[in-house]
């Protein structure tokens, strides 16, 4: 306990950031580290895997040393252990997992396994402490666009998902496209600002009436065939108009489908979460479709949007209120199905 608040460590390595948090009672962070490979991977232009699992190897250790050290704790005062073990990269999931099992097995303490996408949202429990479900979910991430109905703390229910590309793929693959750099999300949402939206017109994919689901490799691929095709006639590329047409095409589809959910299912708020909850233009057009309709909208800070384990400890508390500790023998699930 930590002024009588029960406390979680709380570790989340399921891609590129390493990081630790200490959280009481779900929404009172006391400390937040992140270590980030943002730097490491950039020469690659995206996410190797087994570089991934040697820097959170490193990493570690220290961020939760850290964790406690920011919070004026040590494991006296912890009650629980809480760790991503899905989804995410298997070799990256490992390192943290049996960094959370050894603390527990050392300490006695219960250990709590929390789905990463679950963790995302409840992001926005620790931003607006008055949030309370039910309501409607949008996880727009690198790896992940997914509608997803909360109607409990631990009750989620998936409307829709992508079919293919997730959106903050597609930003990283047409920034690529693009010359920009990665990470791609940022780098689209700041250029685009310069940009005319409809100076380049690209397709929107709703798919088939009254689908909830998602699919953004056409749109990619029309970035690249506009791309080509002006390159193949001599004509000089505006990247600031293609980077806001393919942001603005991408974000219609997905702000309709966020409010139909919402409308449909007689919810009145919508919560965003992930990496994209980040992207100002998502953001803007968002909050004006939800005061056109009458719709509470919250999201999170930008350092709340990205992979961090404050949102860990929050889902691990929830989760562990409800349902208790983890066995264990967890193992890491790439693929968790939320």
């Amino acid at each position: 306990m930590i002024d009588g608040k029960f406390a979680i460590l709380a570790i989340e390595s399921s891609c590129d950031e390493t990081a630790a948090a200490v959280v009481l009672e779900g929404r009172d962070v006391r400390s937040n580290v992140i270590s980030s490979q943002i730097d490491i991977h950039k020469a690659y232009g995206g996410v190797v895997p087994e570089i991934a699992s040697r820097h959170h190897l490193d990493n570690v250790n220290w961020v939760c040393e850290k964790a406690l050290a920011d919070a004026g704790a040590s494991m006296d005062d912890i009650d629980a252990i809480g760790v991503t073990y899905g989804p995410g990269l298997v070799g990256a999931l490992l390192i943290g997992l049996a960094t959370a099992k050894a603390y527990a097995l050392a300490t006695g303490k219960p250990l709590i396994g929390v789905h990463h996408i679950h963790g995302h949202i409840c992001a926005n429990y620790i931003e607006h402490k008055e949030l309370e479900p039910p309501f409607m979910a949008l996880v727009i991430s690198g790896g992940h666009t997914n509608i997803v109905e909360v109607t409990d703390y631990n009750e989620l229910h998936v409307l829709g998902g992508t079919r293919d590309d997730a959106a903050g793929e597609a930003f990283d693959k047409v920034a690529r496209v693009l010359g920009l750099g990665y990470p791609g999300g940022p780098l689209i949402d700041k250029i685009a600002k310069e940009g005319n939206p409809d100076a380049v017109e690209f397709k929107r994919v709703f798919l088939e009436k009254g689908s909830m689901d998602f699919s953004f490799s056409g749109i990619k691929t029309g970035v690249l065939n506009y791309v080509n095709s002006e390159k193949q006639a001599g004509r000089e590329i505006n990247i600031a108009d293609v980077a806001a047409g393919f942001q603005q095409a991408v974000l219609d589809v997905v702000v309709a489908k966020t409010i139909d959910a919402a409308l449909s299912l007689n919810k009145d708020k919508i919560v965003v979460a992930g990496g994209v909850a980040a992207n100002s233009r998502l953001r803007g057009m968002l909050s004006d479709a939800c005061e056109k309709h009458g719709l509470k909208l919250y999201h999170p800070s930008p350092i709340l949007c990205t992979d961090n384990a404050a949102m860990i400890g929050c889902a691990a508390y929830y989760k562990y209120q409800a349902q208790g500790a983890d066995d264990l023998t967890l193992d890491a699930i790439p693929n968790l199905p939320l």
